[in-house]
């Protein structure tokens, strides 16, 4: 009896000296890298204080574009993946009745193809003189909305939203999907007697016991839509210009110019402002579900 009790205690500690080793420590390390003058160029490394993060700040810097941007994309993935995987959802759940397990594969897909294939068939398919986009605003007689997709500065970051949008919205389905899925059929047959239609069903019995799921998706769609690189730097590499220059191409591009300390101070920055955003989405959220 003893021997089976203490058995379970080994994997305990194993995962928490794993954890230790290959999360804890080298988080700390990094923290620690950002206070310093650590680059590629000198086997010293020397402390520096705050300096990495005031560079950050500086007015000659593009940080503050390239966060404006990292939010900008954030919001309008949160705003379009979402409202498109309830639709998208709310279309299985309630108006699907054949196919439906097809429907939902086939939406669903994009989510799981790499992002170097869809950043391939983008390319192609945003390219402006022979990209299936152009080519089929012009067959169909509106050449006047042909555009620069990818190389237009005042359009490149809507793109990448749209790119993103397209691949990320099947994957919001499947969770709503699955929220709505727990949701009784009886209350909706109660709402129907009481002669409720169905603006007022989504609105008061819908999207309320939903919140559970609306909050895993959208703080979901924070952290991915912060901690953005793939797509940005297989579509336009953080261009033209610096455009679409996000913070995690920022911090690539700070990597591979040598300079670590500034990079491991963005990139700790960054940690931080994504810890302290999605624990005050998961509050404020809670607490919207605690007053209702």
């Amino acid at each position: 009896m003893l021997h089976n009790k203490v058995y379970p205690f080994y994997f305990v500690l194993g995962t928490l000296i794993l954890y230790m080793v290959f999360f804890v420590i080298p988080a700390v390390m990094g923290l620690g890298y950002a206070f310093t003058d650590w680059n590629r160029y000198s086997t010293d490394v020397n402390y520096v204080g705050l300096d990495n993060f005031k560079t950050l700040t500086s007015s000659g810097n593009n940080y503050i574009h390239y966060a404006r941007n990292t939010f900008t994309f954030t919001t309008a993935t949160i705003v379009l993946k979402t409202a498109l995987g309830l639709a998208f959802a709310l279309l299985l759940h309630n108006g699907v009745r054949h196919l439906r397990s097809l429907y939902r594969l086939i939406i669903f897909l994009p989510a799981v193809l790499p992002m170097v294939v869809v950043g391939i068939i983008f390319k192609s398919v945003l390219n402006p003189r022979r990209g299936l986009l152009n080519e089929f605003l012009r067959a169909v007689g509106l050449d006047a909305w042909t555009q620069q997709w990818l190389t237009d500065p005042d359009l490149a970051l809507t793109s990448i939203v749209g790119v993103d949008t397209w691949k990320g919205a099947g994957y919001i389905m499947v969770i709503l999907l699955a929220g709505l899925q727990t949701i009784p059929t009886e209350y909706y047959e109660a709402a129907q007697i009481d002669g409720a239609n169905a603006l007022a069903r989504l609105r008061h019995l819908t999207l309320p016991l939903l919140r559970p799921a609306l909050i895993v998706a959208t703080v979901l769609n924070i952290l991915y839509g912060l901690k953005i690189f793939d797509t940005v730097y297989v579509l336009t590499n953080g261009g033209p210009g610096y455009s679409t220059e996000v913070l995690y191409t920022a911090i690539f591009k700070e990597f591979s110019k040598g300079r670590y300390g500034v990079g491991t101070a963005l990139s700790s920055l960054l940690f931080f402002v994504m810890v302290f955003i999605g624990y005050f989405v998961i509050r404020l959220m809670e607490q919207g579900r605690t007053n209702d």
